[in-house]
């Protein structure tokens, strides 16, 4: 183990001495009520960067995790570290978790599927519409031959993968079918990101059919520790190192739903008989992908409509 110097230390030393000394005489300052306070200001005084020990029983989906097999471990402490350390990106992700899983959970819920799968979503897409360079796009990384082929409507107009209700139905339908197949939730999830085929192929391959036992692709085999890690951040992100009030997470976006079902020639317009804007209008309907609407023939649509006054920080703190 290498260890500071003697000159590294007694910098740092000073530089807290010093800080100690300016708050002390600073007006206002009442003093240090104890040691943890002192302690405390060390640690912000200096950041810190360590390992992180892993709770004594992690699951997935019900499922335990094999901590006790040395791969399974360091793989999850991989995730956890690059979690952890990819600063901004996580505080993000433990943000946005706070508005979109409480609506991920309840259709979840509703298709009798885990809890736990809402983590997938984050180590898709990090709660947001992305888009990868195969063109994989929304929370859940839906492609468009793959959503078509089970109903989705996706064009230049109506792109449903933006949907975050609707691509979580989409999830769901997937995991149903592949839960079927394995009798088994860490395979079902694995299988959406590596394909049903892919996973079958290793299955006979090595003879295998626990995702823990199995060698398979390197963004399949972090597939779920990476989710499992997000679960940990985002459900206690103190022990990992974030500082996170309750006032700092994204508040739940209070709306309404009005039903449509002819064409719709300028949105600008719609949104201002609603008392609102394009651009609430698009914020929450992001699969409305141009300044119009030309329907299907016998669809109904229904597009959120931003209630009057949530857009204010304070109002929409209140709802909630």
């Amino acid at each position: 183990m290498t260890y500071p110097d003697k000159k590294t230390v007694l910098t740092a030393f000073v530089l807290i001495s010093t800080i100690i000394v300016i708050l002390s005489i600073a007006p206002g300052f009442k003093g240090f009520n104890s040691s943890q306070d002192r302690e405390r200001l060390a640690l912000d005084t200096l950041y810190t960067i360590k390992s992180f020990k892993l709770p004594d029983n992690v699951t997935f989906a019900g499922e335990k995790m094999p901590l006790d097999n040395f791969d399974t471990k360091e793989c999850l402490e991989r995730e956890i570290l690059i979690s952890a350390y990819r600063h901004s990106s996580t505080i993000l992700i433990i943000k946005r978790a706070n508005r979109y899983l409480p609506l991920i959970e309840k259709i979840l819920k509703k298709n009798n599927i885990p809890d736990d799968f809402k983590y997938l979503a984050a180590a898709e897409s990090e709660y947001s519409n992305m888009i990868s360079p195969a063109g994989a796009t929304g929370f859940w990384q839906i492609m468009p031959e793959t959503g078509r082929e089970e109903g989705m409507e996706i064009n230049t107009v109506v792109d449903e993968r933006y949907d975050v209700e609707m691509s979580t139905r989409f999830a769901c339908e997937y995991f149903l079918k592949s839960y079927e197949k394995y009798s088994n939730w860490t395979l079902t999830a694995a299988s959406y990101n590596g394909g049903r085929a892919a996973i079958d192929e290793q299955i006979g391959i090595q003879n295998q059919n626990n995702y823990y036992d199995l060698l398979l692709s390197d963004e399949t085999a972090r597939y779920i520790f990476r989710a499992v890690a997000y679960k940990l951040v985002i459900t206690d992100p103190a022990s990992f190192g974030f500082n996170i009030g309750k006032d700092d997470l994204y508040p739940e976006l209070n709306y309404y739903e009005v039903k449509v079902d002819s064409t719709i020639t300028n949105f600008s317009s719609f949104a201002e008989k609603f008392g609102t804007n394009y651009k609430m209008l698009k914020l929450l309907n992001p699969w409305l992908r141009k300044p119009y609407l030309t329907p299907k023939p016998n669809k109904e649509y229904l597009i959120k409509i931003l209630a009057e006054g949530i857009r204010s920080i304070e109002k929409t703190e209140t709802v909630n």
